[in-house]
């Protein structure tokens, strides 16, 4: 008797093909679910009190989610289209980019990255079940959430469509009964504060949606269509992080903008423990997703590899580094890290939608050329981004800082380093493919 269509799951390799099972729906909860996050209530003051610019208004840090969000999630949406058309996951679809070996760079940048937040979202989930508890033993909280993290991933398509059925409903009701909870009580003047730091603002939204770039096609590439897996992304993706965004803004002007307080709110509500719960058990699919995407990531270099074993080695890491690391004191380092995904996606934007894709000279197989004309537009991108934000890290800051003042560059208010070098090395690499010669199409 032939197996439901349902009931098929990611194979083993990436020699098989990949089944188109995932509706818009399996999608869109998906992407609703990695749209909230504990690190979102308090992540809100990086949107409320951007670096170096004035404190926001509440209606102008509520502006910035949205912009912000919604061109992130554009973007997302974007990167998911190549994965549903191809059925290749995001780091094999680079072997059409850059070429094979070539790809492995960024291949091996995704896994570290991927690595680093599969047990920073460990950590974030035994800090929620500790406020939730009042204590506890934390390397209990972190074993269950890396057992429970694995276990979604040996059979990743059926825990997507578990999230759509069960999860995302429940996530739903939290988000809404918090809502009605907070906004009963008494909020500050929402002009109160300046619109100067708008852009700063939204671009730690945009970035924190654009963070997974990287990962988008890995899920697409099980749509049924590219519509869905395009409006998935997009809409499922940016109505719920604003939701997320807003809970967060009222949360800290509960508790006078601190970040470190941002959980009380949620927790002194009637029934508030118990709805908060639900989003401290909803936090494993963002685990789940950092730990599936890395073994994906990993087969762009070993394509033979069982995706299960994979994911087994990858789960047991992260849980041991959790149990063993302070990964918080890296979380400036992984955004440096994420910020070189944000050029590369828009140099894919560009080649794949309006060059070599459309021409169907996207090579992906293990002996795809060398493209070095689309690694030095990815490197013009990167460096426009460092230019503006150059993040936390003092000594990468400085070097950045000390260049932009040594080539007469100062940054200005209303630039958004997401945005600008998406498009700086989308701009590049059109130019490139405008002068380069055709290839030949297979």
């Amino acid at each position: 008797m032939a197996l439901d269509a349902d009931s098929r799951e990611v194979p083993h390799t990436l020699d098989e093909p990949a089944p188109r099972t995932l509706g818009v729906l399996d999608q869109g909860a998906f992407w609703a679910n990695l749209g909230v996050s504990l690190l979102g209530f308090s992540g809100a003051m990086a949107v409320l009190a951007p670096s170096g610019a004035p404190r926001l208004s509440f209606v102008a840090a509520l502006a910035a989610c949205v912009v912000g969000t919604v061109l992130g999630s554009v973007m997302v949406g974007i990167a998911a289209v190549p994965g549903a058309r191809t059925g290749a996951p995001s780091m094999m679809l680079l072997r059409g980019l850059f070429g094979t070996r070539l790809s492995y760079l960024p291949t091996l940048l995704n896994i570290l990255q991927l690595v680093g937040w599969g047990t920073f979202e460990l950590l974030v989930i035994a800090q929620g079940a500790e406020a939730l508890f009042g204590g506890g033993p934390r390397w209990l909280y972190l074993v269950v959430a890396g057992a429970l993290t694995t276990g979604l991933t040996l059979r990743p398509l059926g825990a997507l469509r578990l999230l759509r059925r069960y999860v995302t409903v429940a996530v739903a009701i939290a988000m809404v009964y918090f809502f009605v909870q907070l906004v009963r009580h008494p909020l500050p003047d929402l002009g109160t504060g300046s619109w100067q730091g708008f852009w700063p603002g939204a671009d730690a939204a945009l970035a924190v949606a654009v963070s997974w770039l990287p990962v988008a096609s890995d899920y697409s590439r099980h749509s049924r269509s590219v519509r869905g897996a395009f409006t998935a992304a997009t809409v499922g993706y940016s109505i719920t992080q604003v939701f997320c965004y807003v809970l967060g803004l009222i949360a800290l002007a509960m508790v006078g903008g601190d970040a470190d307080r941002a959980f009380d709110p949620f927790l002194a509500v009637p029934l508030g423990v118990v709805f908060f719960g639900v989003l401290v058990l909803r936090e494993v699919d963002q685990s789940f997703a950092d730990t599936y995407s890395t073994a994906v990531s990993m087969q762009n270099l070993r394509p033979k590899t069982d995706r299960r074993v994979l994911s087994l080695c990858v789960g047991v890491l992260t849980t041991l580094l959790s149990l063993t690391l302070d990964i918080t004191q890296f979380a400036n380092f992984l955004q440096l890290i994420g910020s070189v995904f944000v050029p590369l996606f828009g140099v894919l934007a560009v080649d794949y939608f309006l060059h070599a894709g459309r021409r169907g000279s996207w090579d992906l197989s293990e002996r795809a050329p060398s493209r070095w004309g689309m690694l030095l537009a990815w490197i013009a991108g990167f460096v426009v981004y460092q230019l503006i934000n150059p993040g936390g890290i003092a000594w990468w800051s400085n070097l950045w800082t000390g260049l932009g003042a040594a080539i007469g560059f100062t940054p200005q208010s209303w630039m958004s380093a997401s945005l600008l070098s998406f498009l700086a090395a989308a701009a590049v690499a059109g130019v490139i493919n405008a002068l380069a010669p055709r290839r030949a199409v297979d």
